[in-house]
């Protein structure tokens, strides 16, 4: 397979990741990958500078998915999933899948030994998972969950079966990297009152000087951190 996996095409029509708070939303099964995969992925994306979102929370959930995690999936410019095997036997993962599809998140689906046409059917491990979500929860509910697994079964991503899993993290590190880069830092066409900051800003930078400084832009956002940058 090669590295450039592709993705739904409507998953790209996504607002630019620098207009969100992270760059990548991890929705994963913790008993299955957690202390594993999951992890060595987590830790390769934020070395690479990616913002990346991961539950940590180990405390059994309530009824209602936690707000906090609801916020992290929207203001998140992509998702991936994790797949695996048992990941249908958490009613909270599926919410978390359904959500990024309800918002038209950017979705890299990893099917972590799985078969993909398994998770778009819903079938093979998944089938009594389902089945048992359905007679807790009724199949209207869960109907809304079949969606987002076939969804999620339907797009070209990853099968770990068919990657050495250090290469298949890089892979998907690449992804995402060559998604950010991609993205536009939008500033005026005709900028107007920037000449006083410009001025201001290069005689801090002190440019003519000799070793390294190093200046940070902050404030609110659209003040025009960006175009003066």
């Amino acid at each position: 397979m090669d590295d450039d996996v592709d993705v739904d095409k409507d998953e790209l029509r996504s607002t630019p990741s620098f207009r969100y708070r992270w760059d990548v939303f991890l929705s994963f099964r913790g008993e299955d990958t957690r202390h594993g995969f999951t992890d060595r992925l987590y830790r390769q994306l934020t070395l690479n500078g990616v913002r990346t979102f991961r539950d940590d929370e180990e405390l059994e959930r309530g009824e209602e998915i936690n707000p906090n995690l609801g916020e992290a999936i929207e203001d998140s410019a992509a998702t991936i999933a994790v797949i695996s095997r048992r990941y249908a036997d958490s009613r909270w993962c599926l919410e978390e899948l359904a959500r990024v599809v309800d918002y038209r998140k950017m979705l890299l689906p990893v099917f972590y030994q799985v078969d993909p046409s398994h998770v778009r059917k819903q079938k093979g491990p998944f089938e009594q998972d389902f089945l048992n979500l359905e007679e807790r929860f009724g199949v209207q509910t869960v109907a809304r969950w079949r969606r987002a697994m076939e969804k999620a079964g339907g797009i070209s991503g990853w099968d770990s079966r068919n990657w050495d899993e250090e290469e298949l993290i890089q892979s998907l590190v690449k992804k995402i990297l060559k998604k950010l880069s991609n993205t536009p830092l939008g500033a005026a066409k005709y900028p107007v009152g920037l000449d006083c900051q410009l001025e201001e800003l290069m005689r801090m930078l002190d440019v003519k000087a000799n070793g390294v400084r190093v200046l940070g832009f902050y404030g609110m956002g659209g003040v025009g951190k960006t175009t003066l940058s």
